[in-house]
């Protein structure tokens, strides 16, 4: 048996409930925690599920922050300093990450009150979390006010990775089965990632084929 919702349905729901049936209906999502710091030097750490891929020529990314009707310390930073980390999370500490969703006060960082530990590059501003196997830096370079719910895109460049060695595969696959690197469906439900498999580039009249994968990850 299925349920079927419509549109009116959808409407009429409770509020939470609609936006945890609207989360978690699209299926799984990239998950990261964001690392700032304002320009008096506080940093900040907050857990994001919408990051999603732009382009490869100039290497883009982009991100999406709720409406700013309250305290947004992560975009605020980001427009300020117009750097900020993206930092895979793991097993080993995915409570702190979640954690850090937590409105603590802008004086408060989310590093100290979740136990993670802030790391530096020479000439960036932002700090990693030490405790993350994939680093990301990302450069600002555009916002994009999205005027249908007052949500906020960020558009930025990737000007810096960090990652495991062996998790970088010959022709430029990461592997994040390997890196342990999770991921989320909705606001609170972490998954661990198993590879079914890697599939060679889809030609008409050619049946998929499996690539193989070297690195710790499995085939």
């Amino acid at each position: 048996m299925s349920v079927n919702i419509t549109s009116a349905q959808l409407q009429t729901m409770e509020q939470r409930y609609r936006a945890t049936l609207i989360n978690s209906i699209g299926g799984y999502k990239s998950l990261c925690v964001i690392g700032t710091r304002n320009r008096n030097g506080q940093t900040n750490l907050a857990v994001f599920s919408s990051l999603f891929h732009l382009g490869a020529n100039p290497p883009l990314l982009g991100i999406i922050i709720r409406p700013d009707s309250v305290d947004r310390h992560t975009l605020d930073n980001i427009l300020s300093t117009r750097q900020f980390t993206i930092n895979h999370v793991h097993e080993d500490w995915y409570r702190a990450a979640h954690q850090t969703a937590a409105r603590y006060p802008a004086h408060q960082s989310e590093f100290a009150a979740t136990g993670l530990t802030e790391q530096y590059l020479t000439g960036f501003y932002p700090p990693f979390v030490q405790e993350s196997k994939v680093h990301i830096g990302a450069q600002f370079r555009e916002r994009v006010d999205i005027r249908h719910n007052g949500t906020v895109m960020i558009i930025a460049e990737i000007v810096h990775i960090a990652l495991p060695q062996d998790a970088l595969m010959p022709d430029g696959f990461v592997d994040l089965a390997a890196t342990g690197s999770l991921t989320v469906s909705g606001l609170d439900s972490y998954h661990t990632a198993t590879r079914l498999s890697r599939l060679a580039y889809a030609k008409p009249d050619v049946p998929p084929a499996s690539i193989p994968v070297t690195g710790a990850g499995g085939k």
